[in-house]
């Protein structure tokens, strides 16, 4: 088979997309930077050399289209990096919304695997707290960082990929580290790299949570709902600006503005290697429409984060339908 056959199968195209997701924070971005490799490739198949594997070589012009793009970069967040959580407002129409290219963005996990074998590793390398923590990075330490600690590459194969020597890759992965302890307060010798799964059990709770997430708010039963929070728990909803800390806060939304989820449709999915529901609400026709997909975050027995990514956007990329009807 010849490299263009390959590349027209696009053999890569997966583990690429979670490549450069986890470089990127943003699906959207992450595609066109895929597309964009396997163009070039395709235009250059006369310059790969039997020497290099394919995977390689791609790996390669990716990483070199991650970095030409971050040339003037905006470090994707969440809201809770930007300020302190905020106070419910009298009028929610006025809530103030920040650009798209501000905010982490989620991935479904179908674009990352279709071997369910390999989804609960995956999903641990993906989840939106270690995604937003990525951004922290300097372009070249995060690349340094997925490939080491997250791909699995050693210090020679990342050296040949990035043109490196393997003491800058490693001098760079120390960094890289170093920066993520710093930021959340974990051991630097290893608390930042997501390698191993969940276990079983937990990701049981997760799909129990999930259950009960999903029966309380389509019912729209806030008692109900409150229970499943921890008591620290945050809320937000990209692009809004605002956040909230805490049970009573988010209990008090769900009492207020969030009125307007009532009578609720709603299609499980997961997202970033999380439980997650996409929201459909009522426009009194019978017709249902996409209103935001709710990515939950747990530990234990309770919910501790619930984020809110709202928009057709997110709907188109996660591959669900633009309506749902009365059942």
């Amino acid at each position: 088979m010849t490299v263009v056959d390959e590349l027209q199968a696009d053999r890569f195209r997966t583990e690429l997309i979670g490549y450069c997701y986890r470089y990127f924070a943003s699906y959207a971005e992450a595609e066109d930077a895929v597309q964009e490799t396997l163009t070039r490739a395709w235009q250059h198949a006369d310059e790969f050399r039997d020497e290099s594997s394919l995977r390689t070589w791609l790996y390669r012009i990716a990483t070199n289209i991650c970095l030409d793009m971050a040339k003037a970069p905006q470090r994707r967040t969440l809201p809770m990096d930007l300020s302190g959580p905020g106070a419910i407002p009298d009028d929610p129409t006025a809530l103030t919304t920040l650009p798209e290219a501000t905010w982490v963005g989620p991935i479904a996990d179908a674009a990352l695997t279709t071997d369910p074998a390999d989804a609960t590793i995956v999903g641990e390398s993906i989840r939106l707290a270690f995604i937003t923590a990525l951004q922290v990075l300097p372009p070249r330490q995060r690349v340094v960082l997925i490939l080491r600690d997250v791909l699995g590459w050693s210090a020679q194969e990342s050296a040949k990929l990035l043109g490196f020597s393997v003491a800058s890759v490693n001098s760079a992965l120390a960094r890289a580290r170093k920066t993520l302890s710093d930021a959340s307060g974990s051991d630097a010798s290893g608390g930042t790299r997501p390698v191993s799964a969940r276990d079983p059990a937990q990701r049981r709770r997760d799909q129990e949570l999930l259950t009960a997430y999903v029966a309380a708010f389509r019912a729209y039963d806030v008692d109900r709902l409150v229970e499943l929070l921890a008591e620290d728990a945050t809320f937000s909803m990209p692009p809004f600006e605002l956040w909230l800390h805490g049970i009573d806060n988010i209990e008090r939304w769900w009492r207020g503005p969030g009125q307007v989820c009532r009578n609720s449709r709603t299609i499980v999915t997961a997202a970033n290697g999380q439980p997650a529901v996409a929201v459909y609400h009522d426009n009194g026709t019978g017709l249902w429409l996409p209103f935001a997909i709710h990515v939950l975050d747990t530990s234990d027995d309770a919910i501790t984060g619930i984020t809110h990514f709202m928009g057709i956007e997110v709907f188109d990329q996660f591959g669900l339908p633009e309506s749902v009807v009365e059942e």
